[in-house]
């Protein structure tokens, strides 16, 4: 049956068939030669396939006009073809190298199309329709793929994080890139919300957080502190920063008051002299970012077991501070100099300590332990709050080994770190724990160990009295054979300095919780064992070591007493002299500096009304 026939049974005269849209388009409908071709059809009888592709070629053609009556799509073709344009670019480049190759290539497909039987406009615009929509395709898997390659990166990010950082592996934060400087500081690594995170999951620290986030009233951005909507409004209290100098590569800064928040100081003295806190309440209240005011009532709220309220004042001090600022000022370069002389100065050294511990009792040890490195960054070579008693625990705490062993090796030729009990042992500690990590190799497992028996073996005979209060805070009973033994029984602790006995107190009240690990506690048997054996075969290490003990440790600096008042460990509070503990403390300047460098002074008429106030009371 020929062509015309069809049509007659369809119904269809010519000329009445429906359009299509390859007709419509230049170059694109049939020839001359095809139409006559199709002429002579009629008397040829077309096979079932060519039925059904004329079926299927009308189908398409409807459903083409019907997708032009929707003009969206017609701009969603257009943004397409733009965004093939674009992508395109980029893939073009390469393939221009090979333009003779691409340009034959082109050439022989048009031959072979034009060679080709043509087949009906429809079906021709249904061949295109489905070439785009394999492009379409094809584009998405490539993005697909590249979101998946993306995800696996991430992934991977997320899991060395996680190895890093985690609870039961070794972080490589610390001491990764051994070009930065020992006391770099990273920003994220101040929020605790990023320590976190890690442990717990975003969702579960954050909350219903989120969309409150759109309503909260604007503050200003900052590192240390995110301001709460629970604070009062911020207004400048009268603080500002002024870069003194530039020496050396290093930036020296000092914080100023102005005139009101010097009247405003005076006050607070005033309310600290009468021992009343409502007087400092009342002072918040009319200026509610009066820093000593601040840290002074958090010590009252912690004293009274309100610990979210005296952490609060704390992060507000903070925020007060750090829009103080000056521009450039930076806390990650460990450039920066804060003299402690300067009274302005030490309420951002003991709001920042106050802040650091609060984190390590929250369960924060990694962001406290940044907070440490930060503190110590301001004046690292006078110590002013004695930071380097600290850094060993929040290290090993956080399980930055690699951070503890680099900066005990960069410090000890210049500082003699090894002369203090904390770094004796805990840079052993380190040792012990990097041993005992799966990802090690057995040859670097036995070389760390070998080294760990070494420095604990020397450490034990360096401070002998640390080992029977260690055991003792641990809760284990000692062998009989060490708790008779001369070197380590009561003669070595009697024998010691007070500044000794005070080191040595405040090491063992503060890491005792990291010595009570089964493993550990073996490893520390076998050692005092060793060491017992080299005591008796007399070796010219301990009578070296008995020497060096009798010669220093004869007093201890200012430094030191006063970060002993501000850890609060009992077992050495108990050790400070009498010196010390018969002056007053005040939480907001304890133990300042003799030779403080003062920019303004009290007016004698605060002073007389506050001797005539005392005597008042005293009568």
């Amino acid at each position: 049956m020929s062509s015309r026939a069809l049509r007659r049974l369809k119904g269809k005269q010519r000329g009445q068939e429906a359009l299509d849209l390859g007709d419509l388009v230049p170059g694109e409908g049939p020839e001359p030669e095809e139409q006559a071709a199709d002429v002579e059809e009629e008397e040829v009888e077309p096979d079932e396939a060519v039925l059904q592709s004329v079926k299927s070629s009308i189908r398409k053609a409807k459903k083409k006009k019907k997708n032009l009556s929707n003009i969206y799509e017609l701009i969603y073709d257009a943004e397409n073809e733009a965004e093939k344009a674009t992508t395109d670019e980029d893939t073009v480049k390469p393939e221009e190298q090979n333009g003779d190759e691409s340009k034959e290539k082109s050439d022989s497909g048009e031959t072979e199309k034009r060679d080709a039987q043509p087949e009906t406009g429809a079906a021709k615009s249904g061949d295109k329709t489905s070439k785009k929509m394999k492009k379409k395709k094809k584009k998405k898997n490539t993005t697909g793929e590249k979101q998946e390659g993306a995800g696996d990166d991430i992934d991977a990010l997320l899991e060395t994080i996680e190895q890093s950082n985690g609870l039961t592996l070794q972080s490589e934060g610390c001491g990764a890139s051994d070009n930065r400087p020992v006391l770099y500081v990273e920003h994220r690594n101040l929020n605790p919300e990023t320590e976190l995170k890690r442990y717990f999951g975003a969702r579960a620290v954050l909350g219903d957080q989120r969309p409150r986030q759109r309503q909260r009233q604007f503050h200003r951005s900052t590192w240390m502190t995110i301001p709460k909507n629970t604070w009062p409004r911020f207004s400048r209290p009268g603080i500002s920063m002024t870069l003194l100098e530039s020496r050396d590569g290093l930036q020296y800064f000092t914080f100023e008051h102005s005139r009101d928040y010097q009247q405003i100081q005076f006050k607070f003295l005033d309310s600290v002299e009468s021992m009343d806190p409502n007087n400092i309440v009342a002072l918040l209240q009319m200026n509610p970012y009066h820093i000593d005011s601040l840290l002074q009532l958090s010590d009252v709220c912690r004293i009274q077991e309100d610990q979210e309220m005296a952490r609060d004042l704390i992060e507000r001090a903070l925020y007060s501070f750090e829009c103080a600022f000056h521009p450039v000022c930076s806390l990650t370069s460990g450039t920066s100099r804060l003299d402690y002389l300067r009274p302005e100065n030490r309420a951002f050294y003991l709001a920042g300590y106050k802040h650091m511990m609060f984190l390590e009792r929250r369960g924060c040890p990694r962001t406290a332990l940044e907070y440490c490195r930060l503190i110590l960054s301001l004046d690292p070579d006078s110590d002013p709050l004695c930071m380097l008693l600290l850094i060993d625990f929040l290290s090993l705490r956080s399980r930055e080994y690699n951070f503890l062993l680099r900066l005990y090796q960069d410090w000890e030729v210049h500082r003699n770190l090894s002369q203090l009990p904390n770094f004796a042992f805990s840079v052993a500690l380190s040792h012990f724990h990097l041993s005992q990590e799966d990802q090690t190799e057995s040859e670097e497992r036995e070389r760390l160990k070998h080294k760990a028996d070494l420095l604990l073996q020397d450490a034990l005979i360096m401070f002998p009295g640390v080992l029977m209060p260690l055991l003792d805070l641990c809760t284990v009973q000692p062998d009989a054979a060490v708790s008779s033994h001369d070197f380590f029984g009561p003669r070595s602790q009697l024998g010691q300095t007070p500044a000794l006995a005070e080191l040595v107190s405040l090491y063992v009240g503060r890491t005792h919780t990291l010595w009570r690990e089964g493993g550990v506690l073996l490893w520390l048997e076998e050692c005092v064992r060793e060491v017992l054996r080299r005591v008796d075969a007399k070796d010219p290490l301990v009578e070296d070591c008995q020497n060096k003990r009798k010669q220093r440790y004869q007093s201890a600096p200012l430094n030191i007493h006063r970060h002993v008042i501000l850890s609060e460990i009992k077992e050495a509070t108990s050790t400070l002299p009498l010196e010390v503990t018969t002056q007053s403390v005040m939480g907001f300047d304890p133990l300042p500096p003799l030779d403080s460098v003062v920019s303004y002074t009290r007016p004698e008429s605060f002073s007389e009304i506050a001797c005539g106030y005392r005597s008042v009371v005293g009568s």
